[in-house]
């Protein structure tokens, strides 16, 4: 059997950052600075409790910046991707796409042999 065996001589994936609840978010704040809670969970299309644990999770890791204010009388949560949230989302992208490559090239060496033979 030829190939490189699972886990070595690729970028592995982020544990933190698979789950699809965090991608989607850790993905959402990827295209801004950041954003407002109500903004992320409704682009996410995720619930407040769901995001909040979420955005807990994220930043146990220190992926996510969380700062508290308020507009008005009114108390508002903004969410961002902290630089190592980024990085992680960027080498799991990456780690993806090596995996999705990888199959690819194995799927296209499959039917060559079939053909060939």
């Amino acid at each position: 059997m030829t190939g490189t065996p699972p886990g070595q001589g690729r970028p592995a994936l982020d544990e933190t950052i698979q789950h699809p609840t965090r991608l989607a978010v850790a993905a959402f704040l990827s295209a801004c600075d950041e954003a407002e809670f109500a903004a992320v969970r409704d682009g996410c299309q995720v619930s407040d409790s769901v995001l909040s644990k979420t955005a807990s999770a994220l930043e146990a890791a220190g992926y996510l910046d969380i700062r508290k204010g308020h507009v008005g009388k009114r108390p508002r949560t903004w969410l961002s991707l902290s630089p190592d949230g980024r990085q992680a989302l960027d080498d799991h992208l990456t780690a993806l796409q090596a995996i999705v490559a990888a199959a690819r090239q194995a799927g296209g060496s499959r039917e060559q042999a079939g053909q060939s033979g």
